[in-house]
């Protein structure tokens, strides 16, 4: 009879052996439906931190292309103005060689003039060829952006605000003022003989 008992006793361990077996699975892992839960809530958590992250990455991008666009026009028009420090400098020497050709014209000297008009409309030609012209002044309405008004002159034959006399050239680069016209500016006469008394 003990040898009965022995022999059920380990059929019993067999079979539960068999079962341990099967609900952890080979070598004595957890079942996965223990572990399930878990699991996939540390899925979504990665899935919405890679969301965050890519995110990140295209603003990034993003950004970093309208910093390249902003350098890349800042540099443009720093090289387009660059030639305005030059340029203004020059301004002065361009009107008194203007003067000087005027000077020597009425007194005479044709040969000399020519020479120095030619040396003018070089120099005008090659601040041209950068951008650099002359404001158009005269006969045009006064425009405080491009003019200076020194003088208000009582004239019957334009209307008031229109530039009479240019008495020191303006010039721009390309849509900047270097330096405005120095200008007369019409007025009727009525208005100045009022603003006389």
């Amino acid at each position: 009879m003990s040898d009965t008992t022995d022999h059920t006793d380990t059929n019993t361990n067999d079979a539960s052996k068999t079962t341990a077996q099967t609900t952890n699975g080979p070598a004595g892992e957890s079942a996965p439906m223990v572990e399930s839960a878990p699991i996939s809530d540390e899925i979504v958590q990665l899935q919405q931190q890679r969301d965050e992250y890519y995110e990140q990455l295209q603003r990034s991008r993003a950004e970093f292309a309208n910093y390249q666009k902003r350098s890349k026009s800042q540099a443009d028009a720093d090289r387009v103005y660059a030639v305005g420090t030059l340029a203004r400098d020059l301004l002065d020497g361009l009107d008194n060689l203007e003067r000087a050709t005027d000077a020597l014209r009425a007194s005479g000297a044709s040969g000399i003039t020519e020479g120095l008009d030619m040396v003018h409309k070089q120099l005008l030609a090659t601040l041209a060829k950068h951008g650099v012209e002359p404001i158009v002044a005269l006969g045009q309405p006064f425009d405080p952006n491009q003019h200076e008004a020194l003088v208000q002159q009582p004239d019957a034959e334009h209307p008031g605000g229109t530039v009479v006399a240019e008495l020191s050239k303006g010039y721009k680069l390309r849509d900047r003022v270097l330096r405005p016209s120095k200008v007369a500016v019409s007025v009727k006469p009525s208005e100045s003989q009022g603003q006389s008394s």
